[in-house]
């Protein structure tokens, strides 16, 4: 007999009464995403980690040895499911990230590792794959696909094919490609993009979207008729409702630093559109949102908050989700044969998780995690990852120019938007002074960096950045950095950028504030240049001297560390730095930082 057949065996038996049920939770009010009802008086038996029966009356199947839950009420939710994130975004390993979000309900993550890829390739992922088959909840890894993100714009730590997607999609574990960002190449056709989407597919796999562009015209149907299902670049009603027409699913994402779902939302709730097709993630929480405001809980509470329907906001994060990656046989709902994976609340406006059964198991109540999480050991070479040629000095950040003395220059500036991954593409006037061009406070003008720190090139590429508004001498540095993650670093003082840049290589990597000449922030990441195995409450705290760091500098953005680390993805509009140079990304090309 085959471990299947054992299993809906089991179930047959629980079911039955025949057999007695592991668990069974009695008296709950049962969240029927399947048909959109909330049945009272509901008992569910579970057996193997399934659930065998769902019905009015469980007692067949308690034995002696079954363990009782006494629901008294309480509302019977599927597990919350993220449907796109990036752990390394959290700044832990995949198992504390797990540790912070189990126990507020999420049961399952959909996570794109193409950080840790940009540093380190397919064994970084590698990495990931084995860590996530370890946890007591479900943690599916999509193939990351853009490695580089965009060829030609930047270099990555290392770099991956049409050969490594198709290697890792026999691997367990990975339940499809990561979000394809070189959207210019698939509408190009460019062969890499789409031998590594139709290795995708052969394997009948989901095809993650990444349309980073507001343009709805021929060359977004020429991305989805390449073949991506998902998307959660869309900012606009508009671009979800398009999403929807052309198959696609909508990803709304709720995040640390993107606010997307308020004005998309309306497609549902002002524009009517059928919601069956729309999904909530959160791309991505830093470790202090984690801790302190929470995950998918997070996102629901703020879906109901826009106007959505309570059921249908669950239904975005529980079966639209499992449905998209062709898990609904297995998760999503309450329902025989899918995991136990089941969350108890009170109240579904302000959901908070009291109890969170995964696989069967109880693994958290009240906020506390009931089980041990398992202890995981990294190589050396993943804690060695920042090669810098050598100490950096101040005169390696001093923008040079051509211009006569005194003379006014036209600048391309990168423009932050708060609470957004796209940046303004800002024309500035700047001043020479002694053949170079500083950092003009008053105009809220800082320097931006972008240090090569995989090839120990020693290349250090300077440009301009508005919108941190620092109003002292400071500089904030990261090696997170997307999508290649070098070493990216602000500021208004050349020599607090060295000490910034110098200090980041000591530690492994991490983010840091530097003002005048002093430390005031760091957060280590020593794993990658991207991610600490300590604890998300511990990370959050050291992150939140970074935080403390950019408001003692004048800067008042929300989260602005995420805003930074972005600064550098050449594949969002419209301005970027990279190792090689400034880059338009709405014509994906380089121009000069000055126009001397």
């Amino acid at each position: 007999m085959t471990s299947s057949t054992k299993l809906t065996r089991s179930l047959v038996d629980v079911a039955m009464g025949r057999a007695p049920a592991d668990l069974v939770i009695r008296g709950g009010k049962w969240v029927s995403v399947q048909s959109g009802e909330i049945i009272p008086n509901t008992d569910i038996a579970v057996v193997n980690g399934h659930i065998a029966f769902v019905g009015s009356d469980a007692s067949h199947t308690i034995g002696k040895k079954t363990q009782v839950i006494e629901a008294k009420g309480r509302f019977l939710v599927p597990g919350l499911l993220d449907a796109h994130m990036h752990v390394e975004s959290g700044m832990v390993t995949v198992t504390e990230f797990v540790r912070a979000v189990a126990v507020r309900g999420t049961t399952g993550m959909f996570i794109d590792p193409h950080e840790i890829a940009n540093v380190f390739g397919l064994k970084g992922v590698k990495l990931m794959v084995d860590e996530a088959q370890k946890q007591p909840i479900h943690v599916w890894v999509q193939m990351p696909s853009c490695v580089p993100s965009a060829p030609g714009l930047e270099t990555p730590g290392s770099s991956i094919g049409p050969k490594e997607v198709t290697e890792a999609m026999k691997w367990k574990g990975i339940i499809g490609l990561g979000e394809m960002m070189n959207f210019p190449g698939v509408f190009m056709s460019d062969k890499k993009m789409l031998d590594e989407m139709s290795a995708t597919h052969a394997a009948g796999k989901t095809i993650g979207g990444h349309y980073a562009s507001p343009d709805l015209g021929l060359p977004f149907h020429g991305y989805v008729a390449g073949g991506a299902e998902d998307d959660h670049e869309g900012t606009r009603v508009d671009d979800a409702i398009a999403r929807v027409r052309q198959g696609m699913k909508p990803m709304l994402r709720y995040g640390s630093s993107w606010f997307d779902v308020a004005a998309q939302v309306k497609a549902i709730t002002e524009r009517k559109i059928d919601p069956r097709r729309f999904i909530l993630c959160t791309d991505d929480s830093h470790a202090e949102t984690l801790t302190q405001e929470g995950h998918m809980d997070r996102v629901l509470r703020h879906a109901i908050s826009e106007g959505l329907n309570p059921m249908t906001a669950i239904q975005m994060m529980t079966i639209n989700s499992a449905e998209h990656f062709g898990l609904s046989k297995e998760m999503g709902m309450i329902a025989p044969g899918r995991w136990a994976d089941i969350v108890l609340v009170s109240d579904l406006m302000k959901f908070k998780a009291e109890m969170v059964i995964a696989k069967g198991q109880v693994i958290a109540e009240n906020g506390e995690l009931l089980v041990d999480l398992p202890s995981v050991k990294y190589p050396s070479w993943v804690t060695k990852s920042v090669h810098l040629k050598k100490a950096l000095k101040a005169q390696d950040f001093i923008l040079r120019t051509r211009a006569v003395d005194g003379s006014e220059v036209d600048a391309h500036v990168i423009g932050v938007i708060e609470n957004q991954a796209p940046t303004r593409h800002l024309r500035m006037k700047v001043k020479a002074e002694n053949g170079e061009v500083k950092s003009d406070l008053k105009h809220d003008l800082a320097k931006i960096a972008l240090v090569e720190r995989h090839l120990a090139t020693g290349k250090v590429t300077v440009g301009l950045v508005n919108g941190f508004e620092f109003t002292r001498k400071c500089a904030i540095g990261s090696t997170v950095a997307h999508d290649s993650h070098h070493m990216i670093v602000v500021g208004t003082d050349d020599e607090n950028m060295a000490i910034a840049a110098n200090e980041l290589a000591k530690c492994g990597g991490g983010q840091i504030v530097v003002m005048n000449g002093e430390v005031i922030g760091l957060v280590d990441l020593p794993i990658a240049g991207l991610m600490s195995n300590e604890r998300a409450d511990v990370v959050a705290k050291k992150a939140g001297t970074v935080l403390e760091g950019f408001k003692a500098c004048g800067c008042e953005l929300n989260n602005p560390n995420m805003q930074l680390s972005l600064l550098a993805l050449v594949v969002i509009p419209e301005l970027r730095i990279s190792d090689l140079g400034l880059v338009d990304v709405t014509k994906f090309d380089f121009i000069p930082v000055l126009e001397d």
